[in-house]
């Protein structure tokens, strides 16, 4: 997976755009989380490129961007959770889910 870094609220904006054209992912993660690092892996170990057309992957490190968490949730209207994927077209979010509901198969059928 080609994650990009997610640190900043201006990304914000440029995924907003970003979505106008191809669907983008965010994957906010909690490094010391054993539930986060189970969703993480699952969804690296199911990931197929091809199964996923041009969707733009961005990775949030939680414990290091903590008020960044807080700023997608708002930009988006979702509640925060952790972990949580967020699958953006059109400048909103289309699906989100978090926990153990992160699914590489559901993440396609949003798609």
């Amino acid at each position: 997976m080609d994650w990009n870094q997610l640190t900043t609220e201006d990304q914000l904006d440029q995924i907003k755009k970003e979505s106008e054209n191809q669907p983008v992912l965010i994957f906010k993660h909690s490094t010391t989380c054993p539930i986060s690092s189970t969703a993480m892996n699952r969804m690296q170990r199911n990931w197929n490129p091809e199964e996923v057309g041009d969707l733009k992957l961005y990775y949030l490190d939680l414990l290091q961007y903590r008020g960044l968490s807080k700023a997608v949730a708002i930009t988006f209207n979702v509640e925060h959770e952790s972990p949580q994927v967020l699958l953006i077209k059109n400048g909103e979010s289309v699906y989100n889910e978090s926990h153990f509901g992160i699914s590489f198969d559901d993440l396609k059928g949003a798609l």
